[in-house]
């Protein structure tokens, strides 16, 4: 291996964890047409720092020293930053009161509401990409809001008088239904 080709394998930066020093656990969430998790791992094992590395169908998960996890971070997020997201957790990889090899399977705490977080990043990578062009931003228009009295009409009508209602309630009548 070539010197420079060391070099760019190696980060003669790191800090190496000291005996009590704190460790972070952060979820790096993938959700690019560009980059796969598969890549995100790449790029943090050649960064050279000492971290733990999961990789999972979403993302990674890292754990190390907040610094080293930072620096991880910043290199992966490069890759793409508007599809890469970051968030806490807050326990670390393989511990026993997550880790589903000790709860004999399933789905992880949490997933489902990761799964349904990471399903709307890619919208959140589209509007930040807009943003980053300066594209013009579109002033909607929000719907009016439905007539009440029209909107209990209609359900009568289409339900007939038969529909169960609760006692004391009657239907009023708009004015227009008057005349």
């Amino acid at each position: 291996m070539t010197e420079a080709a060391e070099k760019s394998f190696k980060n003669l930066h790191v800090k190496k964890p000291l005996s009590g020093q704190k460790e972070i656990t952060k979820i790096v969430a993938v959700s690019s047409d560009k980059i796969l998790p598969g890549d995100a791992a790449q790029a943090a094992y050649a960064s050279g720092y000492p971290i733990t590395l999961k990789e999972t169908c979403y993302g990674l998960v890292l754990t190390g020293t907040e610094e080293n996890v930072n620096q991880v971070i910043e290199i992966i997020r490069n890759l793409d930053k508007n599809y890469i997201f970051v968030k806490d957790r807050g326990f670390p990889t393989g511990d026993p009161r997550r880790c589903r090899a000790t709860r004999n399977g399933g789905q992880r705490p949490g997933f489902y509401t990761l799964h349904a977080e990471i399903s709307r990043m890619g919208t959140i990578g589209e509007a930040l990409d807009n943003y980053d062009a300066k594209v013009e931003k579109i002033n909607a228009e929000w719907p009016s809001r439905p007539d009440s009295f029209k909107l209990e009409n209609y359900i009568t009508e289409t339900l007939g008088e038969s529909k169960v209602k609760p006692k004391g309630v009657q239907l009023k009548k708009s004015k227009e239904d008057e005349n």
